[in-house]
């Protein structure tokens, strides 16, 4: 660990403060604000359709610019964004809400960028270990983001406005914190005709089995764990839980996702990815099994965190995946493609959970996320299936 992955971490910390606040509150405040109660968790979708939708736009920056640049563009947004959303706060306007999150979501597109500039920050044989002590940055957001949201939930006579004017702050911190970042520039490869060479084309990257399942991995690992804490704060409010418990459920579960990250790229060097990324299958099932079997505050609590865990080593087992389909010249694309995916099933859980929480209720929640858990599992053992095959010959 370089100064300039330390500050890559604490930027990565500052970043999860922002969205775990976001998914603390912005599904609370939607409904008080919304029209229907269904409609509660649209500003968590708003923030991961932006993020879906920015993707394209980040990647283009990044090309231009180089990270520094798009990275902070990223921060200003932040800052903006957060000031829409007490803007919102203060009118009473749930539209409003949703459309500030939704340009937040520029934020977070620039953001999940975080962990592959890591790699280019390490040396190449430890790369994967980079990546993933940067992503145990944010333990830094499971700490101060839920603190945070409670500690301003009541700054304003408008509950969680001041929770929205901190993230300001916490942007503008990490606008320093970039600043003091040096990334190398990266070297330009060249075809055989001297010109900058291209790569291959997206559709051929993405008909590649390991980008597959590496995206698969990653963009349902994430899905389910958006689906489930999303619900969270609801579900618990439904059971009779204050807003405090429901911030201390939510400060464990970014633990479980962030502190596995000391240890998570040692034990890909030393298991391999697919082994390890079978075990965040496993934990999200017995997530799942926790969940159904009761709703007391420990049951969230357990659940929650078994949830982060299965996360950390489904995603960062997925990224490391999926570096391993792609050239340095073919990088941004497929970043791209890879963070598209990702915040795309973002969106569609992120409306789901308010959808199914307040409708459907906690139990078939969870019992729905046994789909993308069992197909995420197929997935692995098929392309296991497959080296095992190549390796032998048959």
């Amino acid at each position: 660990m370089n100064k300039n992955l330390w500050l890559l971490a604490l930027c990565q910390g500052l970043f999860l403060t922002n969205n775990v606040v976001f998914i603390a509150i912005n599904g609370l405040v939607g409904l008080q604000l919304a029209p229907f109660g269904w409609m509660a968790t649209l500003p968590v979708m708003g923030y991961v359709v932006g993020g879906a939708l920015s993707t394209p736009l980040v990647a283009k920056t990044q090309m231009r610019w180089g990270r520094k640049v798009s990275f902070q563009i990223g921060l200003a947004v932040a800052v903006a964004s957060a000031a829409l959303c007490a803007w919102a706060a203060f009118s009473a306007n749930f539209w409003l809400l949703c459309t500030a999150t939704l340009v937040a979501g520029y934020y977070s597109a620039n953001g999940g960028l975080y962990r592959f500039a890591a790699a280019e920050l390490a040396a190449p044989d430890y790369r994967e270990k980079a990546m993933s002590l940067v992503l145990a940055g944010g333990l830094l957001g499971a700490v101060a983001g839920p603190n945070l949201a409670s500690a301003t939930r009541t700054l304003f006579p408008v509950p969680f406005a001041g929770a929205y004017i901190a993230l300001m702050g916490v942007a503008l911190l990490a606008m320093v914190c970039m600043a003091a970042i040096r990334f190398e520039a990266q070297p330009v490869v060249l075809n055989a005709a001297g010109q900058p060479a291209r790569g291959r084309p997206l559709a051929e990257l993405l008909r590649q089995p390991t980008m597959v399942v590496a995206i698969l991995g990653a963009a349902l690992g994430y899905g389910v764990m958006n689906l489930l804490m999303a619900a969270t704060p609801l579900a618990m409010q439904v059971c009779g839980f204050d807003f405090d418990a429901s911030a201390l459920v939510l400060e464990w579960h970014v633990i479980g996702m962030f502190a596995p990250g000391f240890f998570t790229g040692h034990l890909i060097k030393r298991f391999g990815v697919l082994p390890v990324m079978g075990v965040g299958v496993v934990l999200n099932f017995a997530c799942v099994a926790v969940a159904l079997s009761g709703i007391e505050l420990h049951h969230f609590g357990i659940a929650l965190f078994l949830l982060g865990v299965g996360w950390n080593f489904l995603f960062t087992g997925g990224t490391a995946l999926a570096m391993t389909a792609y050239r340095p010249e073919e990088k941004d694309r497929a970043q791209a493609a890879i963070n598209f995916c990702v915040y795309a099933t973002l969106a569609l859980s992120a409306f789901s959970s308010g959808v199914l929480v307040t409708t459907q209720g906690w139990t078939l929640l969870n019992a729905g996320s046994l789909v993308p858990i069992v197909v995420t599992g197929l997935a692995l053992a098929w392309l296991g299936w497959q080296r095992k095959r190549v390796a032998t010959g048959l």
